[in-house]
């Protein structure tokens, strides 16, 4: 079960949790990071990492973020025309630099 950070990381993204991946699957939106769910090896080191305390466990995490989450990767964001999906590492994609609907209307 992958991890999924929630409404706290909105408009804070520390990226501490970031630096602790493992796997290099956190993505940058423009107002908060996003756990890629096929990239996840659910080793924790992020939840345990993040001062906001803003990362659960998908198990665990508020339906309306866990459902966010996935659509960051699998629906087209906003100016976009094919989905995320699963890149292979944050860190060689870069900042996507837009979030899903339901951040921007926070």
């Amino acid at each position: 079960m992958a991890y999924v950070i929630g409404a706290s990381c909105v408009d804070i993204m520390d990226r501490s949790c970031v630096e602790e991946c493992p796997v290099d699957c956190i993505y940058e939106g423009e107002r908060k990071l996003y756990i890629n769910p096929a990239e996840c090896i659910d080793c924790g080191a992020c939840e345990t990492a993040c001062p906001e305390q803003a990362i659960t466990v998908d198990r665990l995490a508020e339906a309306t973020f866990r459902d966010d989450n996935r659509r960051f990767f699998e629906e087209p964001l906003p100016g976009r025309t094919t989905p995320l999906g699963t890149p292979g590492g944050a860190g060689g994609l870069g900042p996507v630099g837009v979030d899903t609907p339901l951040v921007n209307a926070r």
